[in-house]
């Protein structure tokens, strides 16, 4: 997966109270940017793409509410220096699936990142938000729709839902509680958009209401119509 390094050179890092400390002190590392006054603000937390790390998405807070508290996370399996992923792919040449016992184990963490995180930062599962690019797209879906109760929403980026979950979903009343943004470039070679369309099929067959918007052009990147676009999304669900 690409890093997003083009698009966050593009945005300003003029926030205040951002905090790019790698911290160590909840289930995975992070990055903050967190207010004076937590308490009760929407928690909004990125989950980066394979090969990346807690700084890819980070510049993206600068465009969202500023008053919302941001977390990037890091991915726990290394790559290499300054490169993580949050599980390895299945080898073969079928659809693009996780080792699942990696998957398991990251979903953990995120799932326990996100109890304490709320604990931490004075606010409540209806006000978290995952944010995953690729790989943290993928992810995003693996514990909203697995442990619905512990998030307010997600907004993948760029991934897609992965067969394993996709065999083992089925519709239940805690899921039409989460709100889902699906964001996808209709170039995308990494992760193929389709990807995306047939999330949105999935997720409208287990009667969840995804917001889905096609970026024609566009390969495996975040626009910045995307980032407005989920900057709106956002809004409107925190009002």
């Amino acid at each position: 997966m690409i890093k997003l390094w083009t698009v966050l050179f593009m945005l300003a890092s003029t926030a205040a109270h951002a905090d790019t400390i790698l911290h160590t002190d909840l289930p995975l590392s992070y990055i903050e940017q967190a207010g004076p006054d937590s308490k009760n603000k929407p928690l909004i937390i990125f989950l980066h793409g394979s090969g990346s790390n807690e700084e890819d998405l980070f510049g993206i807070k600068d465009q969202l509410p500023d008053d919302y508290t941001y977390l990037s996370v890091r991915a726990p399996f290394e790559v290499e220096s300054d490169s993580y992923q949050w599980f390895n792919k299945k080898a073969g040449e079928g659809d693009y699936d996780g080792e699942t016992d990696e998957l398991k184990s990251s979903a953990g963490k995120i799932v326990d990142f996100i109890a304490k995180a709320t604990g931490k930062y004075h606010t409540q599962p209806d006000k978290v938000f995952l944010v995953g690019f690729s790989q943290g797209a993928i992810m995003s879906y693996e514990v909203a729709l697995r442990d619905p109760e512990v998030v307010r929403g997600i907004a993948a980026l760029s991934g897609k839902i992965l067969p394993v979950l996709k065999a083992e979903l089925k519709p239940a009343d805690n899921l039409k509680q989460v709100a889902i943004f699906i964001g996808h470039g209709t170039a995308d070679r990494k992760l193929p958009y389709v990807g995306a369309t047939d999330a949105e099929t999935l997720l409208k067959s287990l009667s969840l209401t995804p917001e889905f918007h096609a970026y024609p052009g566009i390969g495996h990147t975040i626009s910045q119509t995307e980032i407005v676009d989920l900057d709106s999304w956002l809004q409107q669900i925190n009002q």
